[in-house]
């Protein structure tokens, strides 16, 4: 992990343009990478790049966001989806809108993939929400 340290630094330091340099470099990285054994690694980088969901500047947002769809394709949409959970319904609109527009493109990007992390719903009166061709795979 050491060889990290310097992508972790620039993730977490006052500078946007070193975020923004490092999110583009993470995305190639996650963009690499993927099916090779490196989701530890991965996840590891991803913890350093959320926090920057939050950014105002337009390139910051957009190296981001590039870096976080790379983690889906790497990771796998599910992964990504747990991260992005926490924060759909959170109390504060502005941050609301963040995880839901991260959440929209995961949905564009990875629609199937999210099928089987959904939570499973006990069926209710008038309501069904099994999915039992799901449950026969797995």
């Amino acid at each position: 992990m050491w060889i990290l340290s310097p992508y972790k630094d620039a993730l977490i330091d006052r500078d946007l343009v070193h975020r923004q340099t490092v999110a583009s470099a993470v995305k190639n990285m996650a963009l690499g990478v993927p099916g090779l054994g490196c989701e530890d690694t991965l996840i590891h980088l991803l913890n350093y790049v959320w926090p920057n969901i939050f950014e105002t500047s337009t390139h910051v947002i957009n190296a981001v966001m590039e870096a976080i769809e790379g983690m889906r394709v790497a990771l796998g949409a599910a992964v990504v989806l747990n991260y992005c959970l926490q924060g759909l319904f959170h109390p504060a609109r502005k941050v609301r809108e963040v995880y839901w527009k991260i959440y929209k493109a995961l949905y564009i990007g990875s629609q199937d993939a999210l099928v089987a992390a959904y939570p499973v719903l006990e069926d209710v009166e008038n309501n069904i929400f099994s999915r039992p061709e799901l449950t026969m795979f797995i």
